[in-house]
This record gives C-alpha cells, structure tokens and sequence, in this order.
C-alpha cells in the first residue's frame, strides 16, 4: 500500500509543479496562445508539446534579450531538467484543455439566420 501512495504521490507532485510553472506570466500567455490555435481535443498532446518547446526556448533567449548575456542550453544530461520539462508539459496539458474548453463553450460562433 505505501509503494501506491509513493507513487500516486510522486505523480501529483508532477502536476503541482508543472501547475506552478505553467502558472507564471508566460506559460499562461503561451498556454491561451495555444488554446486558439487548438483546433480539436485529438491535437491537445501535441499543442502542450509546441508549448512546451517554445516555453523552453523563451527561458533561453530571455536572458539574452534582458540583459545581453549569453545564450545557454539546458542541461539535457541532468535528470531534473527532464522532470521540470515532464512537469511543465502536464501544466500546459491542463491549462490549454481548460482555455479550449473555455474558448469552445464561451466564444460559440452565433448561429446562421436564413
């Protein structure tokens, strides 16, 4: 039973900290950015991948273009950018899915008058 709870455990940590990083300014703006570019559920995975792909970049070049230093790659042999970057993905899966359905429920195009 305690190997269960270490494991449901380890798994909502995932999506608390992937909430916590998709919560900051620019994920949000990436995350509604992507919600109306979202065409149907079936691309959601996808969408919160081009998400992530352009979060990543952005924290890349944000230093550059702040204060002119130099571009860095992340530490792709380091297991914990690899667990930040499983944790911000599942932020994005649930913020895009939240704004889409929002966006879909919300903003309803008005119906054709014949």
């Amino acid at each position: 039973m305690d190997t269960i709870l270490n494991a449901l455990n380890a798994v909502l940590d995932i999506f608390r900290l992937g909430f916590n990083q998709v919560n900051a300014v620019l994920g949000l703006i990436i995350a509604l950015i992507a919600s109306f570019q979202l065409s149907a559920w079936k691309k959601l995975w996808e969408m919160a991948l081009a998400a992530l792909a352009f979060h990543i970049v952005a924290l890349m070049l944000a230093p550059a273009i702040d204060h002119g230093a130099a571009i860095r790659l992340p530490a792709l042999t380091e297991p914990v950018t690899w667990r930040n970057w499983l944790a911000i993905y599942v932020g994005y899966v649930v913020l895009i899915a939240l704004f889409y359905f929002l966006r879909t429920r919300l903003l309803k195009p008005a119906a054709a008058h014949h």
